[in-house]
């Protein structure tokens, strides 16, 4: 039965896109798309500034705020309230755990009612660990975030770090949402920026060895990282030299270290074919240094300890990766040696070198683990830890001739917790637990782990939370969160955020379908270019699952996903709309097959190996046409949906979520309502700041909130 807007909703005059004859004409195959002028000619101006938006656009975009804005009216208190809870939450005046680097230790800290953090530092002992990490450090703030953001809408910063002799610091900022970056440099002695600046980069920055120059990635027209180039303090931007130039335009360029610093890490990669060149920055003119040449599927990375580089690698039909070694005098391919066998289901996702430990994290049955191995002997013990559902990760150290490594771990329903471990004596030291002001109390809260089955038998891993006292009888409402692509596993950790709605009887479930890694590399493989249906059909299960074991029942479903997790939502809603009592899909890239057949755009060459080429694959167009959201709207009985944009946003354009609605509205009148809200000063990430990106939080679980209470009616 199809969602009546005049009964559910408060009355609204919905926008209606006007409908302009256009085709595509796409090799032999030819698309009508009405609401192709939604797409401004002009996007790459509106990216590095949104006034260039065309004025039929702009107002179109505007007057879809203003009715979503409408429908929600008589949720303005509710949004408040959220917003209140969300921020109550938060510690508005918290410090970071410092990370020690010689005789400095750096770290972040808030101050109260700020939006951003600031960056100190304070002078240490030799192998002194700092204290009093919950409160305030003494310490000299070396960069006040807060300040250079005071004159902008938007402000992300992107990458802070202080050269090897501690006299400098450098760092990327983007001031539009576009990911293109400008990067300043600022004198740690004196507190005086210099006048160095540098335009069009990715936030990626590298010092060399002696801190007086800078590599970073030059982004061409299109918004594409294209070029390494080094920077000598003191030159203009001008005359940074050419380090490296990636012709194809399919592979993007990515900056890094390794855990020694002494190479600089130039990666090209995209989402099935890697290649790391490294050079060594303590030399006056370093020549990049390929490791292995590119080869379709060889996928590896690498880092460096002694006279070896290890490498975490796919080689030789290692689906879920293994690690080997090579001589750093003689990387190529021939004279990699099998160190960590591969596992079978065992995915190896992450490593870390010391000087005399390595390092990893590996994930089976979708929860990971942290495995120590030493240098010398070759000896291993892992890291244990409890619980149905987690998340864990390791945290950035520069200290490398060390004993101790750091990691951060949570589950559902404990906040974050950062240990230091001490890997020869296995003794944890906790060093900040995230607090939660309001108040919080884990043993409030049930964590569970079930399995859904799939239509072709696979099992598919749901993670969930809710309050104990939420009554397991099918009245529950239920968010239903999934992303699916790319390999993205979606971990089962702690946020605060969600509480707003599990401490009002919702369950909170995540399905962690194929396309993701949770269960392997085959997990991901399983759901990419044709067999991306896997996908979709993986939430579905998760949740009928969801309904037959009582957690929730059909029609109380919001479902929710982000950007390929928007993908999966509106597939899922074109398949299965009586399930689902409502949809977020938050920056959503539904706009498949235009999307892919524009190699124009910043991101459509390096995602074909992803989804497929349409413009050379007959059978990859076909596919595609099959699920993409945009393209599959029929006159079905849709629930509510609320879509949000970013009109600066270079990785899911503004125009698919907006051309998604007004094909909703046009095809399926009687369903919905379906509500559009822009971030008109903004990317993919949505509003910068800390508080100010609560709003749009509270917006999504507001709309959760009220479409739930109408399903009861």
């Amino acid at each position: 039965m199809a969602h009546s807007t005049s009964i559910l909703w408060p009355e609204a005059q919905a926008p209606t896109a006007q409908r302009r004859a256009y085709t595509h004409q796409y090799g032999e195959r030819t698309i009508s798309d009405s609401y192709a002028w939604l797409r401004a000619d002009n996007w790459r101006d509106v990216m590095r500034d949104p006034a260039n938006l065309p004025d039929d656009i702009r107002q179109h975009l505007l007057a879809e705020n203003d009715f979503c804005d409408a429908a929600l009216a008589d949720t303005l208190d509710l949004q408040k309230t959220l917003v209140g809870e969300m921020r109550g939450r938060m510690s508005e005046v918290e410090t970071d755990v410092p990370m020690e680097d010689g005789t400095y230790a750096y770290f972040e800290h808030y101050r109260e009612g700020e939006e951003h953090s600031v960056y100190a530092r304070q002078l240490v002992g030799k192998d002194k660990l700092l204290s009093g990490t919950d409160g305030a450090i003494a310490g000299q703030d070396i960069l006040d975030v807060n300040a250079l953001a005071k004159d902008h809408e938007y402000f992300d910063l992107g990458m802070v770090t202080h050269s090897p002799d501690h006299t400098h610091l450098a760092y990327s900022s983007d001031c539009q949402g576009s990911e293109y970056y400008d990067i300043r440099f600022k004198n740690l002695d004196t507190g005086a920026l210099l006048p160095d600046q540098l335009h069009s980069a990715s936030a990626d920055i590298v010092w060399s060895a002696d801190g007086q120059r800078l590599y970073w990635i030059w982004r061409d027209d299109n918004n594409r990282p294209r070029e390494v180039r080094c920077h000598q303090i003191g030159k203009p931007h001008a005359e940074s030299t050419l380090v490296y130039r990636e012709e194809d335009e399919g592979f993007f360029l990515s900056l890094g270290q390794t855990s020694d610093r002494k190479f600089l890490i130039i990666q090209s990669n995209d989402h099935t074919t890697s290649e790391v060149r490294v050079l060594d920055t303590s030399t006056a003119n370093p020549m990049p240094m390929l490791i292995a040449p590119r080869q379709p599927g060889l996928e590896y990375e690498i880092d460096h300890a002694g006279k070896q580089f290890y490498i975490l690698t796919n080689a030789d039909n290692a689906e879920d990766f293994k690690i080997v070694t090579a001589p750093d005098h003689a990387p190529e391919r021939a004279n990699w040696r099998d160190w960590i066998a591969p596992a079978i289901g065992v995915r190896r996702l992450e490593q870390r070198l010391f000087r005399d430990f390595h390092v990893r994290i590996e994930r089976k049955n979708a929860l990971a683990r942290i495995i120590i191995r030493e240098l010398k002997s070759n000896t291993e013990h892992e890291i244990s830890f409890d619980g149905a559902a987690y998340a864990l990760g390791l945290c950035p150290l520069l200290d490398f001739d060390t004993m101790r490594l750091r990691f951060v771990t949570s589950s559902p329903a404990q906040p974050q917790q950062v240990f230091d471990y001490h890997m020869g004596s296995k003794e944890r030291t906790l060093r900040k637990t995230q607090e939660v002001p309001s108040g919080h109390d884990p043993s409030h809260y049930c964590v569970e782990r079930i399995m859904a089955e799939a239509p072709d038998g696979e099992q598919v891993p749901i993670s969930l939370v809710y309050h104990k006292d939420t009554k397991r009888d099918g009245s529950a409402p239920l968010l239903l969160y999934g992303y699916g692509a790319y390999g993205i596993t979606i971990p089962a950790g702690f946020s605060s955020r969600r509480l707003s709605l599990i401490d009002r009887g919702f369950v909170y479930a995540i399905a962690h379908v194929r396309g993701g890694e949770a269960k392997g590399h085959a997990w991901y493989t399983a759901a990419k270019g044709i067999n991306k249906p896997n996908t979709f059909h993986d939430f579905i299960a998760a949740a009928e699952a969801l309904i037959a074991g009582q957690y929730t029942a059909k029609g109380r479903i919001i479902a929710m996903g982000g950007s390929a997790g928007g993908l999966l939502v509106g597939a899922v809603v074109n398949m299965a709309p009586e399930l689902f009592g409502g949809i977020i899909a938050a920056v959503p890239f539904v706009d498949v097959l235009n999307t892919m057949c524009d190699e124009s755009l910043p991101l459509t060459p390096p995602e074909w190996p992803e989804w497929g080429n349409p413009l050379l694959d007959a059978t990859a167009f076909e596919s595609i046409r099959g699920y993409s959201p945009y393209d599959n709207v029929t006159n079905a009985p849709y629930p509510p949906l609320l879509a949000t944009a970013g009109l600066t946003d270079p990785r899911v354009t503004y125009w698919e979520p907006a051309k998604w609605v007004a094909q909703l509205r046009h095809r399926a009148p009687q369903a919905g309502p379906y509500l559009l809200k822009t971030e008109m000063q903004a990317g993919h990430a949505g509003a910068s700041g800390r508080f100010e990106g609560l709003k749009m939080a509270a917006l999504e679980y507001a709309f959760a909130v009220k479409t739930a209470a109408l399903q009861l009616q």
